[in-house]
C-alpha cells in the first residue's frame, strides 16, 4: 500500500475517536457551569418494583444549614433524595422544576438534595440564588451519602433524583435532567400508593 494512503487509514479513525471522545464530554449545557463531572441530556427514568428492591439504604449526614440529617428520619414515608452541585448546568436547569414538584406535595413528601461537590456556604448561595426552600446534605467531605447510594448511582452520575418507599428502598431512580415534572410526579404517586 501506498505510505501516504497508509497514513491516511489510520490518522482518519484516530481523528474520529478524538471527536468522538470530544464530544461524550461535553454538556448540554456548557455555559452553565464550568465541571464536566455531570450527565448531559434528559432523565432516564427507572422504576423497581417491590419484589425487585435491595435492602434499605442508611445514610447520616449534615446539611447546608448544619442540622443532622439521616435515613432513619425518614422511615414510614416516601421521600426524594437529589444528588446535584452547584456548578453542574443541568442543575441549574432542573432546580426549579424540583421546588416545583416539592411545593406540590405541600411538604408532604419531603426532599432532600445532595450536594456532592461544594461546602455550605455555596449551596445556600445556590439555594438562594434558585429558591430552593428543601435542605440540602454536604457530601463533598465524607461521601457517606453517594457510598451509601452507589449501588444505583453510576460516579458522577450529577443529576441523579431517587424516589425512596416508606421502608427506605430505592423504589425509582432518574438520570439526569428530569425534564417535566410530572414524570417525577408520577414515580412518587405510584410509590405513594403501594399498600394502599
Amino acid at each position: 500500500m501506498n505510505p501516504r494512503r497508509l497514513v491516511g487509514a489510520i490518522a482518519a479513525p484516530l481523528v474520529a475517536i478524538a471527536l468522538l471522545a470530544g464530544c461524550a464530554e461535553t454538556p448540554s449545557i456548557a455555559s452553565a457551569g464550568t465541571n464536566t463531572g455531570y450527565v448531559s441530556g434528559a432523565g432516564v427514568y427507572k422504576e423497581f418494583k417491590p419484589a425487585d428492591r435491595k435492602s434499605p439504604v442508611k445514610f447520616s449526614s449534615v446539611t447546608d444549614a448544619g442540622d443532622k440529617v439521616s435515613s432513619s428520619q425518614f422511615l414510614g414515608e416516601v421521600y426524594v433524595l437529589n444528588f446535584w452541585f452547584a456548578g453542574c448546568g443541568p442543575c441549574r436547569v432542573e432546580a426549579p422544576r424540583l421546588e416545583k414538584i416539592y411545593k406540590q406535595y405541600d411538604g408532604k413528601i419531603p426532599f432532600l438534595g445532595v450536594n456532592t461537590y461544594d461546602q455550605a456556604a455555596q449551596s445556600l448561595t445556590f439555594a438562594k440564588r434558585f429558591k430552593i426552600t428543601y435542605p440540602s446534605a454536604i457530601d463533598v467531605n465524607t461521601v457517606s451519602v453517594q457510598y451509601a447510594f452507589s449501588k444505583y448511582i453510576p460516579p458522577n452520575a450529577v443529576p441523579t433524583t431517587l424516589v425512596i418507599d416508606k421502608h427506605g428502598r430505592v423504589a425509582a431512580r432518574v438520570t439526569g435532567v428530569i425534564e417535566d415534572p410530572s414524570i417525577l410526579a408520577s414515580l412518587i404517586d405510584t410509590v405513594v400508593s403501594e399498600g394502599k
